[in-house]
């Protein structure tokens, strides 16, 4: 009996976690919106264990802080850190990129090869899709290269910026820009040609990052624009 509570609470919890983050990701919860576990448990038909549990766990990922004695915050959005991100994760696939091309034997590309080096026709226009192969592109190419620690600390990075790279594909010329560029990127790897592949990839993500920051503002004012009254504890 215990058990069946505890499995049953933990698929509460992540039911909850789950609806808040997607809240958090529609700007429906904005940045800086504050809000109780009760108002939560209310609206979502939980108790206020499984939200809490919930809210710990977007805590730990920094998407909301714990406020003394007056809720709960959707954390501010803070630009420059999310560029000391995008800093480090140039620096880290730019030493993926440069191992693999000069690792011994050929680095295993196979799944990024059969997902962007096909013909127009055959290319993916659904957004979602090619955000999770894009996530998945950057992810394979650090993994590939056989350092895990290096891995893990580029899993972290991902996941701290998803809330703002998660935007990127919204629009379809960033659709066709992306297959193009990864399609370069993956050629001059395979051809070994570090310094150029290093460049490429540094200049893909920072205009990616560009966009997103602009299309993240834009999205911000317009949820802003929108939502009444504002949220508060």
């Amino acid at each position: 009996m215990l058990v069946n509570q505890k499995a049953e609470r933990m698929s509460l919890t992540e039911r909850v976690y789950g609806a808040l983050k997607q809240e958090i990701f529609d700007f429906a919860l904005l940045p800086g919106d504050r809000f109780t576990e009760k108002e939560v448990a209310e609206r979502m038909s939980a108790s206020r264990t499984p939200v809490r549990e919930a809210l710990t766990l977007l805590q730990r990922e920094g998407f909301v802080d714990v406020l003394f004695r007056a809720g709960w915050q959707v954390k501010p959005f803070d630009f420059h850190k999310f560029d000391q991100l995008y800093e480090l994760r140039i620096i880290l696939e730019q030493a993926a990129v440069r191992k693999l091309c000069e690792m011994d034997g050929k680095p295993d590309l196979d799944a990024l090869k059969n997902f962007w080096l096909v013909a127009a026709s055959d290319r993916q226009d659904d957004g979602p899709t090619v955000r999770e192969a894009d996530e998945r592109f950057h992810i394979h190419l650090v993994e590939a290269c056989g350092n895990e620690e290096m891995a893990r600390v580029h899993h972290n990075i991902t996941e701290r910026l998803r809330i703002i790279r998660r935007i990127d594909f919204t629009q379809r010329p960033r659709i066709e820009a992306t297959y193009q560029e990864h399609a370069k990127i993956l050629r001059t790897i395979i051809k070994r040609r570090a310094e150029q592949a290093q460049l490429l990839l540094k200049s893909h993500i920072e205009e990616s990052q560009a966009e997103v920051r602009k299309i993240t503002l834009h999205m911000l004012h317009e949820a802003r624009q929108t939502q009444s009254p504002p949220r508060s504890a």
